[in-house]
């Protein structure tokens, strides 16, 4: 047992250091240098959606269930996959339309829709309560384990005398409450990013991991030492092996699609995932990293979830214990204190993060698409007509977050006692699943319309609060017990957990099923039979196609309002200095301002229009100027219009853009060809008139010197023969780059031992290395496999790369080592130099035809044409030829042949 005091001690100085960072990262923040922009901690601040769900719960589950935790894993690690589609493109929507929130960003989508938003905003603080309630019963429970009885799970409604001053859950409401302002509400733009809270929810990411992990290994290395005795000891209970499968058959099995799919959209719409993956996202190629980080995070979290379920079911000190305690209860009983308190540290990062960032996003959209709109609408509370409004929706935030939280901890108290932390998590899961077909298709249809997305978002909430929510409260009421067991007026097809006579299913399960069936039927049905407003149909082209429609004449019409209402709007709502911001950012963009009593360009309206979103949400902010800016919109025929034009005009943008790429990698083409052509005229001249002159000068001396000694003369003869050797390999090396270029070059396919082929080469050049007094070393493994190619090519290759050894090696101590042997099922031959090298910057250049390079080119002549041919020759075996060298230590070659 610990000491109360110390363990709130621990709890609020962990709560301090987190602050601390969210300071300090909020301070290099304001100096210019983000903590933040890193795909590290993009990817850490997703692992939020581990909460007290995963560090406690999934060990419930799978006390209870075996594997049946992993489907809420499986589903955002699928999901992860589509990242770079549907995130990246949420991403870039959010940071044009300044969207702070899903409800803002289906509102926006469907004409910027105040009810719409309304809808979800409602539906997400719904749904999202018990969710936060789960972590307040968690850090409550996980308190009262670590000073009290291992028996109690939790300090119980009744020990507090039912008064809530008495309850230790009540404070940790108020703590948090405190906390969640300090880190999210202390500026009003809500579209800002919140550095210092992704950062405090980085580090909490990484200790939640760690004190899972530590417990974990504790009890696979410690307790049991090994994994294989553990699973050994679980399965020697008969009792115990049932976990170990998916059970084939049974409820549990049939329930995985519907779970995973359930758990798919949760990681990007709930309301805390959407604020860490879309509204604080700073660099939207973090997403990419993203798609294998956060997979990773969730693989290494879950890796000891089913040993210490296992060793917890096993321990004797524990029977009759909640399996949701294990991780923290084991470590406690076996008398492992510094482990216990990192483990609760660990829970209380899971269940506060999930805190902060889902009461920072839910009173957002509370303030911005349900009470602002309210205001607006009301000419009797005056919003319009106080001089800074922003501080009482600042006010409103803050109120909102501790209100939030109270109504959380009420269903703490009264409902969620009774029910496990998974249970309480899936019902949250399923409400904001109703958001997934208008936001989805949405994105992807432009005829979704806001009928459409309210009739099935409306229907999908009713038939989830109907299956799901009543039978998880049945207990709470006769009424709702008789419903759940005889279904309304005694209609048992109509029974909450199994609709129309379906069984063999979870409550959860059926509840995902028809939830989200009659929302997507009734999205596209009414939508199909409904017509968007212009406005929609605006938003519909943004959405679907990122693209703009803009108004050709926005620049030119103008409005009833005057320029100096609109700067009297910003500044009531956004400050002096961000309205002064707003200003010059649209004049350095486009044309100035005229005098303030002269009307508004429609342009300026709609960019004061997305700077106000950023504060007050896309659907107030669209309320207030149609209620305080007069202007003409443009009708359903000139938006169509504009639409059409737009689409002519970006496929005809396209079209250009693919020509003119094409025009300019032929221009460059025929400029390469160009130069390769003057090189080669001038090479070739250069190569052919060497020899030449020494053979005719050599021949016009035999001729006109009839009594030169007959040792000059068969010097002079031999000179002769070996410069027309010369010109011989010249000229069959020009045919083969034509051939090469023309795609008639041609090999044959023979078996054929390597080894044999380079030995040949080497006895070739034998008479070679004797003269030039190089040391040459041949290394060749033993019972190396034959090979399929042709052995004359293969030679050439293997010359090729002597030749050049020889060429280009040490001047004073010449060297060449070559080997062959076997690696990753590839025959690989080496040819080593100890030459000058060759610079990594050259490396790709000497494949080249006519390429020579660095010091190669000032010592030694040659066409540049052999590892042209030699890397042709390579790839036509289905090899490779690649070189590895630095400069100043020689060079590598290597040739790699497949092995069949």
């Amino acid at each position: 047992m610990n000491s109360p005091v110390l363990i709130a001690a621990i709890a609020f100085g962990y709560l301090s250091l987190l602050f601390l960072i969210a300071y300090l990262a909020d301070k290099r923040a304001k100096q210019g240098k983000s903590l933040i922009n890193n795909p590290w901690v993009y990817s850490l601040s997703l692992a939020v959606y581990c909460t007290a769900w995963t560090f406690y719960g999934s060990v419930g589950r799978a006390a209870e269930t075996g594997l049946g935790f992993l489907p809420i894993y499986l589903g955002p690690t699928l999901m992860a996959a589509l990242f770079f589609l549907v995130l990246r493109r949420m991403i870039r929507i959010s940071r044009h339309q300044r969207i702070t929130s899903i409800a803002d960003f289906i509102g926006s989508r469907y004409g910027k829709s105040t009810l719409l938003a309304g809808v979800v905003t409602v539906i997400a603080v719904l749904g999202i309560i018990p969710y936060i309630s789960l972590q307040l019963k968690a850090i409550s429970s996980s308190y009262t384990i670590m000073t009290g009885d291992l028996s109690v799970m939790q300090m119980g409604w009744e020990q507090t005398g039912g008064f809530f001053l008495t309850d230790t859950a009540f404070y940790v409401t108020l703590v948090l409450g405190v906390f969640t302002i300090l880190f999210g509400a202390r500026e009003l733009d809500a579209s800002e990013k919140h550095e210092g809270m992704v950062a405090a929810i980085a580090f909490e990411s990484v200790v939640k991991l760690l004190a899972f992990t530590a417990a974990g290994l504790f009890v696979v290395f410690v307790m049991y030492g090994s994994p294989a005795e553990l699973f050994r000891a679980a399965w020697e209970r008969p009792e115990m092996r049932q976990l170990f499968s998916t059970g084939e058959g049974s409820e549990l099995q049939r329930d995985w699609i519907w779970l995973t799919i359930l758990s798919m959209p949760a990681i990007l719409l709930l309301p805390r995932q959407f604020q860490t993956a879309v509204v604080e996202n700073v660099n939207e190629d973090h997403v990419r990293s993203a798609a294998w980080m956060f997979p990773l995070y969730l693989l290494i979290i879950n890796i000891f979830v089913l040993p210490i379920a296992l060793a917890g079911l096993m321990h004797p000190g524990l029977q009759g214990v909640d399996a949701d305690s294990f991780v923290l209860s084991i470590p406690l009983i076996e008398g492992q204190s510094f482990l216990a308190i990192l483990v609760f540290t660990g829970g209380l990062s899971a269940a506060t993060s999930m805190v902060i960032v889902a009461t920072i996003a839910l009173s957002t959209m509370l303030s911005n698409d349900l009470i602002m709109p309210a205001l607006l609408r009301s000419p009797r509370l005056g919003l319009l007509q106080q001089q800074s409004p922003g501080r009482l929706i600042l006010l409103i935030r803050r109120v909102g977050i501790f209100v939030i939280l109270l109504l959380a901890y009420l269903y703490f108290r009264f409902i969620g006692e009774d029910y496990s932390l998974v249970s309480i998590g899936l019902v949250s899961f399923a409400a904001v699943a109703q958001f997934a077909p208008a936001l989805f298709i949405g994105m992807f249809w432009y005829g979704a319309t806001r009928t459409g997305a309210l009739a099935g978002i409306i229907s999908g909430f009713v038939i989830w609060a109907y299956t799901l929510v009543i039978p998880s409260v049945a207990g709470i009421s006769p009424f709702f017990m008789d419903l759940t067991q005889n279904g309304p007026w005694g209609v048992e097809l109509l029974r909450p957990g199994q609709l129309l006579g379906i069984t063999g299913y979870s409550t959860v399960a059926q509840s995902v099923f028809w939830s989200l069936s009659v929302n997507t039927l009734l999205l596209l049905v009414v939508s199909a039979f409904s017509r968007q407003t212009p406005l929609e149909l605006s938003q519909a082209a943004l959405f679907v196609e990122g693209k703009t429609i803009e108004d050709t004449h926005a620049a030119d019409r103008q409005s009833e309002a005057t320029v100096g209402t609109l700067k009297t709007i910003l500044t009531r709502f956004l400050g002096e200095r961000k309205a002064s911001e707003t200003i010059t950012t649209y004049e350095n963009s486009n044309s100035p301002l005229p005098g303030d009593d002269q009307p508004a360009p429609l342009m300026f309206i709609g960019h004061a229009e997305k700077q106000l979103a950023g504060a007050i949400g896309s659907s107030s902010a669209r309320l207030l100027m149609a209620m305080e800016v007069r202007q003409k919109p443009m009708s359903i025929t000139e938006i169509r219009g504009i639409l059409d034009e737009t689409r002519q005009v970006l496929q005809y943008s396209r079209q250009l853009q693919e020509t003119s790429e094409e025009l300019r990698q032929a221009n460059e083409q025929l400029r390469q060809l160009d130069e390769m052509k003057d090189e080669f005229v001038a090479t070739v001249t250069h190569e052919l008139k060497t020899p030449l002159t020494s053979i005719r000068a050599l021949t016009e001396i035999l001729r006109d010197t009839p009594d030169v000694k007959e040792s000059d003369k068969a010097r002079f003869l031999d000179i002769i023969g070996k410069e027309t050797e010369r010109l011989t390999r010249l000229i069959n090396q020009l045919l083969d780059t034509q051939k090469a270029n023309t795609g008639t070059f041609e090999i044959e396919s023979l078996p054929l031992r390597m080894e044999q082929v380079v030995q040949e080469s080497m006895d070739s050049m034998e008479q070679v290395f004797r003269e030039k007094k190089i040391d040459v070393a041949f290394d060749a493994e033993p019972s190396l496999p034959g090979i399929q190619g042709d052995a004359d090519r293969l030679k050439q290759v293997v010359l090729n790369l002597l030749s050049n050894a020889v060429r280009y090696g040490s001047e004073t101590n010449p060297a060449i080592e070559v080997r062959i042997f076997v690696k990753d099922q590839k025959l690989m031959v080496e040819v080593t130099d100890n030459g000058p090298g060759i610079a990594e910057e050259d490396q790709e250049r000497i494949f080249k035809p006519f390429s020579q390079t660095g010091e190669i080119s000032k010592r030694k002549s040659g066409t540049g044409l052999g590892l042209s041919i030699s890397r042709k020759i390579m790839s036509m075996h289905g090899g490779r030829l690649l070189v590895k060298s630095r400069t100043g230590e020689g060079s590598r070659f290597i040739m790699e042949l497949p092995l069949e």
